[in-house]
């Protein structure tokens, strides 16, 4: 019953055969614009709102605020196009500030980036809930937590079941948004337009009657002031290139595109809700948005007969906006994972989180998103004020590595980069903008809820390099496995001997060519002397996101798995042995060995399985986590089928074993 509601939820496996998988999986420039680019788009709800009430009676600055608002939204966008071309095979901030800077700052860009994406989803979907509720009667308030709640469920379900598939079923609000906020612009500064010459001359007025009272210092600090505080405008713009990996083939040419429709989208919504709030004189009212009050004023008059169409409008416009944030919460799910995923190959994440399902979605990660969130939301109890302060902070802390990584860039490769002044500028601009509206905001908003980013941010870095120097360690100790390859003949003869399915075969399940597989085949002479006849290495190359990147990747993975094997095979048959090999490739390790296990124990019936599992000195309770439990996961899996399966010990000591004396001495 439990597999039959999951496929149900999720839909069945995706094929791995299929030379059209990659194709279907892969987002258009127009679908992952919707995926990708609503985070950006919904800021639009809160970002401009902010920038302009921080401007209080200075409104007449409103004007050189969208315009700067703009120019950033372009700047970043096209820093980050040139990021694109530079690490095609994705990453965002967190590749950049690693590759560019080094790992310490590409674990801080990527930290940041985790707890700014699990925002992302707890507040656009509680800032939904709350715009969605402000329709509805008082009485109904107490159900808003449940509903968030179901929503984050609803979105997990839908991102499991394949990125594709959540963007697709979004879709319809996000061009509801769109057309409805379009013709809000538009009407707005259309119908406002014969005044422009009044709003000029109240702009000049107004800077002269500023410049006279507190200086061009005084307004420039006003301003700069007001422009940061509208960081949040700006984020979501980094998650193109965060997730290059989910998009159509050519790559770099589909995430650009997609690059052009977020800046210009986002800049044209941005800067034209600053313009309207400024060409209809609205001023904050408590308890209502500015996009609240800009609408009331634009529409507020349209009438047809009974029916007052204005206020149905608002009603639209406002209830897409709000559905977006919902859609917005998308960004999070898609590219958090995957940033968690680029960690987890580098070993600041457990290994686990690479990990693909059978949809070919990173199900570890966008359950912990998920989980996050909702712990997140269940603890505020909805209400996310001081948390949104670093949904903002954290996003220019990965803006500020990434153009700081870039300027370095251009600098050292200033001979060979044919235009890289022109490059250098540009980045240099986006360093200065970026890394002035990060310092601004966060002092700030320090006491209302940026140290809580500091805090959180901070304890993310350090469990960071607690997993990694916990897998060096363990690696340092795996390694001294190698040692024994010098031991073992390198050349003569591998003449294939003759299987018999009739005689005991050892099935030994091997990845990597390395020690630890060689460890396993010469315990099983150990353990068992003269007792086997056949050998055959069992492998599964296994799809996760580090190598799931193209259509050929499949291709590629099952020719590497093949040439590990046969290096067993080349071994075992350089020693004597009858040997073979078997391959699969799937996207979880234990179904597909499992599976694979079972064709062969039919074609060879006195088969032994034989797997490696690391033994600690001291059991911790970590260890279970960082370390996958493949071996037994797999020896339940085939016990259960009748299948007989020895686990053998590789031991990993937590501290070196002594040296002899005259090493010691030397």
């Amino acid at each position: 019953m439990w597999k039959r509601l999951t496929r149900f939820l999720l839909g069945q496996p995706r094929d791995l055969e299929d030379p059209s998988l990659f194709h279907q999986v892969s987002l258009i420039a127009f679908l992952a614009w919707i995926g990708l680019g609503a985070d950006g788009l919904s800021s639009s709800a809160y970002g401009p709102d902010e920038a302009y009430r921080a401007l209080g009676e200075h409104t007449y600055l409103a004007f050189w605020l969208a315009v700067a608002t703009a120019v950033t939204v372009f700047v970043i966008s096209y820093a980050y196009s040139r990021i694109i071309e530079h690490f095609p095979g994705g990453g965002g901030g967190y590749v950049v500030a690693s590759k560019l800077l080094g790992h310490r700052f590409g674990v801080v860009s990527g930290s940041a980036l985790l707890v700014d994406y699990m925002l992302t989803i707890t507040v656009s979907v509680a800032s939904g809930g709350d715009a969605i509720f402000s329709f509805l009667p008082a009485p109904w308030l107490h159900y808003k937590l449940i509903v968030d709640v179901l929503a984050i469920v609803f979105l997990i379900i839908l991102n499991l079941r394949g990125i594709r598939e959540s963007v697709t079923a979004l879709m319809p609000i996000f061009v509801v948004f769109l057309i409805t906020h379009a013709i809000f612009i538009l009407v707005g500064i259309a119908g406002h337009a014969g005044h422009a010459g009044a709003v000029v001359h109240d702009m000049r007025v107004g800077t002269a009657q500023g410049l006279s009272k507190i200086g061009l210092w005084g307004l420039f600090l006003i301003f700069i002031r007001a422009y940061s505080l509208g960081g949040g405008t700006y984020t979501g713009i980094e998650a193109v290139s965060n997730g290059l990996q989910i998009m159509r083939e050519p790559k770099v040419q589909t995430a650009q595109r997609t690059m052009v429709y977020m800046a210009t989208s986002l800049a044209v919504t941005a800067g034209g809700i600053i313009l309207v709030y400024m060409l209809t004189g609205i001023r904050p009212v408590e308890g209502k948005t500015m996009n609240a009050i800009a609408m009331d004023a634009v529409f507020g008059r349209f009438h047809l007969g009974a029916w007052h169409l204005g206020a149905w409008f608002v009603i639209l416009s406002l209830v897409s906006e709000g559905a977006l944030l919902f859609v917005a919460a998308q960004t999070g799910f898609i590219d958090g994972p995957r940033v968690m995923a680029n960690m987890a190959t580098d070993s600041w994440f457990p290994h686990r989180f690479a990990a693909l399902s059978d949809r070919l979605t990173m199900k570890n990660g966008v359950v912990l998103m998920g989980g996050a969130a909702l712990g997140l939301l269940l603890a505020t109890d909805g209400s996310v004020d001081a948390l949104v302060v670093m949904y903002s902070i954290n996003v220019f802390i990965t803006f500020s590595l990434s153009e700081l990584g870039m300027v370095r860039f251009y600098v050292r490769n200033r001979k060979s980069e044919e235009a890289w002044k022109r490059h250098l500028a540009v980045h240099l601009t986006g360093l200065t903008m970026c890394a002035s509206i990060l310092v601004i905001t966060l002092t700030e908003k320090f006491t209302e809820g940026g140290w809580l980013t500091l805090v959180i941010t901070v304890g993310v870095i350090s469990l960071c390099f607690l997993i990694r120097w916990h897998y060096r360690k363990v690696l340092g100790q795996l390694q001294r496995l190698n040692e024994i390859l010098s031991n073992l003949p390198t050349s003569g003869t591998a003449a294939p001997r003759a299987l018999d399915p009739r005689l005991p075969t050892a099935l030994l399940l091997v990845g990597d060519y390395g020690g630890l597989g060689i460890h396993s085949l010469l315990n099983v002479q150990r353990l068992f002397p003269g007792y086997f006849h056949n050998f055959i290495f069992v492998s599964a190359g296994v799809i996760d996101s580090a190598n799931f990147k193209g259509k050929g990747e499949v291709a590629r993975l099952r020719e590497r798995t093949q040439q590990n094997l046969q290096r067993y095979v080349d071994l075992a048959r350089r020693l004597g042995l009858p040997a073979d090999s078997r391959a699969a490739i799937g996207t979880e390790v234990v179904d597909t060995t499992s599976q694979l296990c079972e064709v062969v124990a039919k074609e060879y019936p006195h088969t032994i399985i034989f797997g490696g599992k690391l033994i600690f000195e001291e059991e911790r309770w970590y260890h279970r986590f960082l370390h996958n439990e493949t071996a037994h996961a797999i020896q339940k899996r085939v016990q259960f089928a009748g299948l007989p399966m020895v686990v053998l010990p590789v031991r990993v000591l937590e501290k070196s074993p002594p040296r002899p004396a005259a090493a010691a001495a030397a």
